[in-house]
Order: structure tokens, then C-alpha cells, then sequence
């Protein structure tokens, strides 16, 4: 885990006020209190997300939390996904694995 320091170092073009304000509209959620937070990577990574859509792709501070909130619902039914997948891949019914694999390759109708 790193500090908040670090993270705006690492960060480059961000200050510890910039995180502060991500971390009170809960945009990255550290652990620890204020004064005292600390990040995993994948804050870091969450982090640069939010310099990447406000820098690189002009989302305003508006729209930021509805754009997070699609990524998050997006990567949240990437991971069911692959629970789903690894659960089919386990089941002992051959004919029924194979059936399932393949509704799941085939995508929605």
C-alpha cells in the first residue's frame, strides 16, 4: 500500500487536494482516515482512470460519476462472467458444460 504522497507522485499531474476531493465524492476509496490514507494499486489504477477520462477524453466532474458508475457495472458483470465460466468449466455433465460454453460464446440473442 502507498500514501497519499506517493500516489500523487506517481500520479504526476495530481495534488493531494485533487485526491482528497475524489476520495470525499468517493470516485477512490482508500483505506485509513484522512490524514492517514492508504492505496492499493488498484486505487492507483482507479486514479489514473479519473485523470484518463477528465485529461484524455474530456469528461466534465459531472459526469464523471455516471461514467465510473458504467465502468463499475461493466467490470462487476466481467468478473460474474468469469465466475459463471469457471463454474460451467467444473461441472461434471460433459453434454451439459458443452451446452452452456456454448450459449455462453454465443453471446446475447
Amino acid at each position: 500500500m502507498i500514501t497519499i504522497e506517493t500516489l500523487c507522485v506517481r500520479l504526476g499531474s495530481v495534488t493531494q487536494a485533487d485526491v482528497e476531493l475524489w476520495i470525499e465524492r468517493a470516485w477512490v476509496r482508500p483505506q485509513g482516515t484522512r490524514g492517514h490514507y492508504l492505496f492499493q494499486p488498484i486505487d492507483e489504477a482507479r486514479a489514473q482512470l479519473i485523470l484518463e477520462l477528465r485529461h484524455e477524453l474530456n469528461v466534465n466532474d459531472e459526469t464523471l460519476p455516471l461514467v465510473l458508475s458504467l465502468l463499475d457495472q461493466v467490470y462487476a458483470a466481467r468478473r460474474h462472467m468469469h465466475r459463471v465460466r469457471v463454474t460451467i468449466e467444473g461441472h461434471p455433465n460433459a453434454s451439459l458444460r458443452q451446452e452452456l460454453s456454448h450459449l455462453l460464446d454465443e453471446g446475447p440473442a
